[in-house]
């Protein structure tokens, strides 16, 4: 089979970059040629994978994205791919890949003033073209929490939904591991071994809740404030929330590492993981947690966050968000003798549920959907007058 996947930029700490590329991988290698197409690429490229990046022409993301759409569709208008997976709602999609929340359903908690905007108009467009009626894709889901707001809107089809399992590495590590993680780690940010650190990871600041989590370490008790860290691993600007954090006097204990490839050390490393999202419809580092016995402070906004009370592996803010609560459950948690509990109850957990299986699973159904395609339909009658 000839597979071609498109994404509109790779770069190696996004989640969604690491679906498609992990999914790219599992189908190369049963067998089958796979070209990931995308508008640009940092990091290595894959073994055995054709990457042909299209450049990123125009002043805006909308502009910029819809260069890439047309240049692409042009593209797979002359070649001869079986399916096309996409990781970006766009049109001409076979497979579609929803890690993001339905768009329409929140522009419509907006103005409406913004819906008369080019990039409503371009988002309205492109989701339509994925999840409309007169469009068929199969829809990949790696959580349920969405469909409702797509049938509603669009009328899809409950059939052309397929929910995955989560897609975690299984984490195999020792006590030894976890003490040399945790000594190492305060080494390399000059602290001392007990030093609390509380980990932040996500590639969008804002969206990701880091200003809130930087506003929860300034309220701790003067009895732990001086000795409490926040590490902040991801890819994205820091700089108003290094401005934030200074303002309210933490330019020593907010530390920004950028995106790193040992996120699972610092979670061997840390005491806390605080995710307080605004938005998020899986959130993948909650299980990544769980999996490394790191206790989890999430929003329940998150589509993940069941997981965790599920486990009893941390606490979940309830919404409407409230920053004095949440600094309260921080501290909380930072004095509470449950943290041995929550660490027991998330690696418990992440033992015996499938968290793991979603690239397979995904590659199995990408396979199963262009047999489909490929194979005639069978006909009784043909048959019978044929006999």
């Amino acid at each position: 089979m000839n597979i071609a996947f498109t994404l509109f930029d790779y770069f190696p700490h996004g989640g969604l970059q690491r679906d498609c590329l992990k999914i790219a991988q599992k189908c190369s290698a049963t067998g089958h040629e796979v070209t990931i197409f995308s508008r640009a690429w940092r990091g290595v490229k894959p073994e055995g994978i054709v990457v042909k990046t299209l450049g990123c022409k125009g002043w805006t993301n909308v502009a910029r994205n819809q260069n890439f759409i047309t240049v692409l569709l042009r593209l797979l208008a002359k070649s001869k791919f079986d399916a096309v997976v996409g990781f970006n709602k766009m049109p001409g999609l076979d497979i579609y890949f929803a890690a993001d929340p339905c768009f329409e359903a929140k522009a419509r908690s907006r103005s409406p003033v913004y819906r008369l905007t080019r990039r409503y108009r371009f988002y309205r467009k492109t989701e339509e073209a994925v999840f409309g009626i007169r469009e068929k894709p199969l829809i990949l889901l790696i959580t349920d929490r969405e469909v409702q707001h797509y049938q509603y809107i669009y009328g899809t089809e409950p059939d052309r939904f397929c929910l995955l399992p989560p897609n975690i590495d299984r984490r195999n590590f020792t006590l030894k591991d976890v003490a040399q993680s945790r000594h190492a780690k305060r080494k390399e940010l000059g602290l001392k071994d007990d030093s609390t650190l509380l980990l932040f990871v996500g590639s969008g600041f804002r969206t990701k809740g880091l200003d809130r989590a930087i506003r929860g370490l300034a309220s701790l008790p003067k009895s732990h404030c001086g000795n409490t860290h926040l590490v902040v691993v991801g890819h994205n600007k820091p700089k108003p929330f290094d401005r934030l954090a200074k303002s309210l006097g933490l330019a020593d204990r907010v530390h920004f590492m950028g995106g790193r490839n040992d996120v699972p050390e610092w979670m061997l490393a840390a005491d806390i993981l605080v995710h307080p999202a605004r938005n998020e419809n899986t959130g993948t580092v909650l299980l990544e947690s769980m999996a490394s016995g790191l206790p989890v402070l999430v929003t329940d906004v998150c589509g993940y966050a069941f997981h965790i009370k599920k486990a009893k592996a941390g606490c979940i803010v309830l919404s409407p968000f409230n920053q004095s609560d949440f600094n309260a459950i921080l501290a909380r948690m930072i004095t509470f003798a449950e943290q041995a509990q929550w660490r027991v109850n998330g690696l418990a957990y992440a033992g015996k549920e499938d968290l793991y299986s979603c690239h397979q699973r995904a590659a199995e159904r990408i396979e199963e959907f262009i047999h489909n395609k490929l194979t005639p339909p069978f006909n009784h009658f043909e048959q019978k007058r044929s006999s």
